[in-house]
């Protein structure tokens, strides 16, 4: 066999391995969302049904999206334009003490969640903020690192010369912004703004600790439940339906980006 037949062998192998790598934890959830009833040592449900579903519905599992998504879009609406604005000033080097910047930024990557949360919880408290605000400003502080180091790499690929071509006839700074500098970008922010997106759908502890049970999200609902006991199938369905919408996001998101860069 040629090396280019080896190469596009092993490229496929590799998709469907990780394919199966992200699909194969997900058969026994599927299983158990619709499982009224799977005793152990059993391979298969002995008896199927909607129990969980309902149950979850019943505790507050559209409420519950609702809030998860409220958070998503809210930290990837101020996160991705803050990281942008972010990278950019970086990348430009007009930034004063750059190395000390970073590490303010990416702080958030190395404190270990639990410990950031409970002293912030401290400074709600004695803020007396809203609940729903100061989670969403805490998950926000913790978006910025993973789109400010995304959009920096995409400014660090960026032509410039274009938004100069622009300028020399006769484009103002906003003309220049909306049409050569976002579509330029588009893909970056739109993989910083899922990055985001998954920071306020996806979180537990702070939305647990500074939220003091007022905002109850999927996370939080799934937690819950998983506390408990007999369970499985409840936690299952949470857990699944928890998976679609970030899975159809990320869809829109890669085939939005497959377009732009064939336009470009």
């Amino acid at each position: 066999m040629s090396a280019p037949v080896i190469r596009a062998v092993l490229g496929r192998a590799l998709r469907v391995a990780l394919v199966l790598w992200f699909v194969v934890p997900l058969v026994p959830i599927l299983l158990w969302a619709f499982a009224n009833r799977w005793p152990f040592p059993d391979l298969l449900p002995q008896q199927w049904g909607l129990d969980g579903v309902r149950s979850g519905l019943a505790a507050g599992a559209p409420r519950a999206f609702v809030v998860s998504a409220t958070l998503g879009l809210a930290v990837a609406a101020i996160a991705t334009p803050a990281g942008a604005l972010a990278a950019r000033a970086l990348d430009s080097g007009r930034v004063p003490l750059p190395r000390l910047t970073e590490a303010v930024l990416f702080a958030p990557l190395i404190l270990p969640a639990f410990a950031v949360a409970l002293g912030l919880d401290v400074l709600v408290l004695r803020a007396r903020a809203p609940s729903p605000v100061a989670v969403v400003a805490v998950l926000v502080v913790a978006a910025i690192p993973y789109t400010t180091y995304l959009m920096r790499v995409a400014f660090g690929a960026y032509d410039s010369g274009y938004e100069d071509e622009a300028r020399t006839l006769g484009a103002s700074r906003a003309t220049v912004l909306i049409r050569v500098q976002i579509p330029l970008l588009a893909p970056a922010l739109s993989g910083a703004a899922f990055l985001a997106f998954l920071v306020g759908w996806s979180d537990y502890v702070v939305t647990l600790l500074i939220g003091g049970g007022r905002v109850v999200s999927v996370p939080i609902l799934v937690g819950s439940f998983a506390a408990g006991t007999g369970n499985s199938a409840v936690v299952a369905a949470l857990s699944l339906a928890a998976v679609v919408p970030p899975l159809i996001l990320l869809i829109v998101v890669a085939r939005a980006g497959r377009r732009t860069g064939a336009r470009t």
